[in-house]
């Protein structure tokens, strides 16, 4: 697949590409561009220029161009679905429900937009301002580079696109390389629907040229980026140099706390869904299982149980539960940290295996406080560390001595139990009696400490993506 590159669908000024791999069978699938740096500059420059004729559209005309783009992708839902999963490893149910999103974040981000109405400071508010009014409005940052990572391409498409667009921004979509194809079918949907080219593109290359050469772009105003704590320390580094601004969504290691008096049926199934979603793959998994000691064993026997009893194998196959990571290097990955953490002192209580590209899912016990994986080792996979606690205090303690802080989760029976230890936790987002794994569109999502910097979300996306403009009207009255 070519990008699209200013005005035009073409391939790197210097030819060169890379190859995109099915990870469940290691077939190429295709091919992208790896871009340069000249590439990027044109990227901007065009970017720049389209933007400026973008904002002059009326937002009810965006939004229906947005919409028309909803429209295209539910036509095109299952082509899309089939690709997602082929790029990625995602079960074609997953890549499905994901999907299925668009229209989900396309409608609320355009109704939000259209009724963000700016503000009037009254005349006579201030001493001295009797006979002046003051008007508050919202107007485009300018160009923003969205940086978007393999795990939930299309969700994030969704978080950064159609707010910034709504917003009279221009935007340059820099998907991972390990699944691209998706997101530029869906810059090719956009043109359909209506977006000039140029004021959308995109552009695939590797991230620290790529990437970074768009956040070190004076032309570029924002930089939007979904990643590891590292891209994001890097990127605000970059931007810093002509001030641009920056959103980061960055990594986690998020708590699981289970009380003494929890639900084991509902801490199974959440356990299921929020850490094994997507093979694990998920910055906003539950990670670290803080368990009482009381009920350790039971959850680790519950939990051997339903794992032998789901299916790993070929994504596309619609019986099966999980496929692969989203490369080999990624379960190698994965593989590495399980031994580190058996070495430290921990043990194998189910699982421990990989085949190529395929993690099976793993239950780690007699994981303690001290270990990496207790603290800032976050295994990108789907493997359970089991920590034991006695008592509350303990258990926020643990949770919170980790120096990521993305969200937490608490399962008691006690909702005042709950929403007192959810109070302490020190994340973005805290859930009681359900995993980690909440992302809705409508709230505010991002992480404290070194989990990131700024909100994603209908209720905030659009503020960020935006710059405040007073105008004033002097001795009016």
């Amino acid at each position: 697949m070519k990008n699209l590159i200013g005005y035009e669908w073409k391939g790197a000024l210097n030819g060169a590409e890379i190859e995109v791999v099915n990870p469940a069978t290691q077939e190429v699938i295709d091919t992208v561009p790896n871009v340069t740096l000249e590439d990027v500059d044109e990227a901007v420059k065009v970017a720049q220029i389209e933007q400026k004729k973008w904002a002059q559209r009326p937002i009810h005309e965006r939004a229906e161009i947005l919409y028309r783009f909803s429209s295209l992708v539910e036509e095109n839902k299952e082509r899309l679905a089939k690709l997602l999963t082929q790029e990625t490893g995602k079960p074609i149910k997953e890549a499905r429900g994901e999907i299925a999103n668009v229209k989900i974040a396309i409608y609320a981000f355009s109704e939000r937009a259209k009724h963000l109405y700016g503000q009037t400071i009254p005349a006579g508010t201030e001493a001295g301002q009797e006979k002046t009014m003051q008007i508050v409005t919202r107007e485009p940052i300018g160009v923003i580079a969205a940086i978007i990572p393999f795990n939930f391409p299309s969700d994030l498409f969704c978080q950064k696109v159609p707010p910034a667009l709504l917003m009279g921004n221009s935007i340059i979509i820099k998907p991972s390389n390990y699944n691209p194809l998706t997101l530029i079918e869906y810059v090719k949907l956009m043109i359909e629907a209506g977006v000039p080219a140029g004021c959308i593109q995109v552009l695939t290359g590797d991230g620290p040229v790529v990437g970074q050469a768009l956040a070190a772009h004076e032309g570029v105003h924002l930089v939007s980026l979904t990643g590891s704590t590292a891209a994001g320390i890097q990127t605000m580094g970059t931007a810093s140099k002509h001030l641009a601004h920056v959103m980061l969504e960055l990594g986690g290691n998020d708590a699981f706390i289970f009380l003494e008096d929890g639900d084991m049926d509902l801490a199974v199934k959440e356990t299921i869904w929020g850490r094994l979603y997507n093979g694990g793959q998920v910055c906003c998994a539950s990670k670290r299982f803080l368990i009482h000691n009381s009920r350790k064993a039971e959850f680790i026997e519950r939990m051997k149980q339903v794992l032998a009893g789901l299916k790993v194998g070929d994504p596309m196959d619609e019986s099966n539960d999980m496929g692969p990571m989203i490369n080999l290097n990624a379960a190698k990955r994965i593989e590495e940290q399980v031994n580190k953490t058996v070495e430290q002192g921990a043990t194998i209580a189910y699982g421990g295996k990989r085949e190529d590209a395929f993690y099976y899912p793993t239950i780690l016990d007699n994981v303690t406080k001290d270990m990496d994986v207790a603290k800032d080792m976050e295994i990108f996979g789907p493997v359970i560390s089991v920590i034991g606690f006695d008592t509350e205090e303990e258990a926020v303690e643990i949770a919170n001595q980790s120096s990521f802080g993305l969200c937490g989760c608490v399962i008691t029976k006690d909702y005042a139990r709950g929403l007192k230890i959810a109070s302490k936790l020190e994340c973005g987002g805290a859930i009681v009696n359900g995993a980690s794994f909440y992302r809705s569109f409508e709230m505010p999502f991002g992480g404290w400490k070194h989990s990131g910097i700024g909100n994603e979300g209908v209720l905030t996306t659009l503020q960020e993506m935006s710059r405040i403009k007073t105008i004033i009207l002097k001795n009016i009255l």
